[in-house]
């Protein structure tokens, strides 16, 4: 199924029934006063979060969804049928946002939450309500109200743990599947992902933890170069952010250092919030990397970046191979380690988990 995170669509809620002007007509009883049913609610628009859900595809198709109106009022004090209301099931992690005010209506971030985005207009009253003492045979009635109609924009944020950030062709897509029972697609170009993909990393039976992969992030994305911006929003939920370095990249040429630095401060362009996450720098393809030579590699690239990048943010700095697994076990058990104690609302050091 095609990924898809954003979505507009039109809601119109149901018109409320107007109440009934009657009379109470039986044999031998005469004058038997006003008896007239309010009219029916209309039917509302509720959103509803689903965990079996993970993409916004269906409201692509069908922009515009319409509850029906209450039933009018009825004599012997009969009220009309409100309006049945109208479910639109979504993923959990959309925010629902009125497309005319810009304002976010609600946050679903938990499965079964449900919120009313457009409500269904009141029922009318009938004239048994104006029945007074001095006024024994009221005609009067009241119009049932309106019901809300709105412009709705729909976008998803996944729901991750760790998010994966990185130059284009860095491994991450590589590393995911490694750790990870997703199954992105892999090539040796840039930009093969195109979508956020997650996986679910399992440390033990009752341990594990959720991955979020991006499409890479390049220098200038800010101003729409690349992907841009379009799915950073998919980490701003996540706990902790991987930025995934490739040691080796294929271009011999490029400065990894110098685009390592650029896209964190892209980064902070788009989200202070999301740039002072807890960072681990993680430093891919050691196994292009003669083995006597990985460990003054990563001196050099760490003293490097260190010097280049400024408030780098990195708490903790890892090496590994996508490939062939090495040092991604460590990884995973780390950070279910940070997890678990950001889940304990602790302040103790960390220290490396072990199963």
């Amino acid at each position: 199924m095609k990924f898809i995170d954003e979505a507009r669509i039109e809601v119109i809620a149901g018109d409320g029934g107007k109440g009934s002007a009657s009379f109470r007509r039986e044999k031998f009883i005469e004058r038997g006063g006003p008896d007239g049913g309010d009219g029916g609610r209309g039917g509302s628009i509720i959103m509803v979060a689903d965990e079996n859900i993970n993409t916004l595809v269906d409201y692509r198709f069908v922009k515009k969804y319409v509850a029906r109106n209450g039933e009018i009022g009825r004599g012997s004090d009969c009220n009309g049928k409100g309006g049945d209301d109208v479910l639109l099931h979504v993923p959990v992690g959309t925010i629902v946002i009125d497309a005319e005010l810009d304002t976010i209506i609600a946050d679903l971030n938990q499965h079964q939450q449900q919120v009313i985005i457009a409500a269904g207009g009141k029922g009318g009253l009938g004239n048994l309500h104006f029945k007074s003492s001095t006024n024994r045979a009221p005609r009067q009635t009241t119009p049932g109200e309106k019901g809300e109609r709105k412009s709705i924009r729909l976008e998803l944020k996944v729901l991750a743990d760790v998010g994966l950030l990185g130059l284009p062709n860095a491994g991450k897509s590589t590393f995911i599947r490694a750790v990870s029972n997703a199954t992105p697609k892999v090539a040796d170009y840039p930009f093969t992902t195109l979508h956020p993909n997650l996986g679910v990393v399992r440390i033990d039976n009752q341990k594990s933890f959720v991955i979020a992969d991006i499409p890479g992030l390049i220098e200038g994305a800010s101003d729409g170069v690349g992907l841009g911006f379009k799915f950073l929003r998919h980490l701003q939920r996540t706990k902790i952010l991987l930025h995934i370095v490739d040691i080796f990249p294929l271009d011999e040429t490029e400065d990894v250092v110098a685009s390592s630095v650029a896209i964190t401060q892209e980064l902070k362009k788009y989200d202070e919030e999301l740039y002072n996450k807890p960072r681990y720098l993680v430093i891919n393809k050691i196994d292009l990397v003669a083995s006597t030579e990985v460990q003054n590699k990563v001196e050099q690239f760490v003293t490097k970046f260190k010097t280049h990048a400024t408030n780098t943010n990195f708490d903790q700095v890892f090496v590994i191979s996508g490939v062939t697994g090495q040092g991604c076990q460590d990884l995973c058990y780390y950070i279910m380690n940070f997890i678990d104690k950001t889940k304990q609302i602790t302040t103790q050091e960390l220290e490396p988990y072990t199963s």
